[in-house]
């Protein structure tokens, strides 16, 4: 038998906050659990979902995912869901107090980066504990992708 690695079938990114890297300064990250319903899940698995206008909020003493979209589920007609209700996310004691702390500080905040499945086959949510950035400071980022860009074509050429 080949020691190959296999690709899981379980573990698949659902939703990915592309924005969040040029709009934040993200100086940390953590991976947080989510309470969903039964509908929400399955809307999950056909790759339904949006956290780009999102983000995440300490409200006593318990950590909020809010304005998440996750769209209705076809099949779940009884018994479906809200699209953009409050969710819960699971963190340990430890890591809420940290997190806590984080967004008492001036002008962090938490932006939701990628929602997935793991190897477990749970929904995850990743959390970057983030700074908002001014215009120059997107100006200089698009700079050096910008120049990076057209570093690797010239050496492409050469080579």
């Amino acid at each position: 038998m080949a020691q190959g690695k296999k690709s899981d079938p379980n573990s698949k990114i659902v939703a990915e906050n592309r924005r969040a890297r040029r709009e934040y300064a993200i100086e940390d990250d953590l991976e947080a659990g989510i309470m969903l319903e039964g509908s929400e899940v399955k809307s999950l698995r056909q790759g339904q979902a949006n956290i780009a206008e999102s983000y995440a909020n300490v409200e006593n003493g318990e950590l909020w995912l809010i304005n998440g979209y996750i769209a209705p589920y076809a099949q779940a007609k009884t018994f479906g869901h809200e699209e953009r209700r409050k969710r819960k996310l699971l963190v340990s004691r430890r890591e809420l107090a940290r997190l806590w702390s984080a967004t008492q500080r001036e002008g962090m905040t938490l932006v939701p980066l990628v929602m997935y499945f793991n190897e477990r086959g749970r929904v995850k949510l990743k959390l970057g504990i983030a700074k908002g950035k001014k215009l120059a400071d997107k100006r200089e980022t698009d700079a050096k992708r910008d120049w990076a860009r057209h570093k690797a074509r010239l050496l492409k050429q050469q080579g």
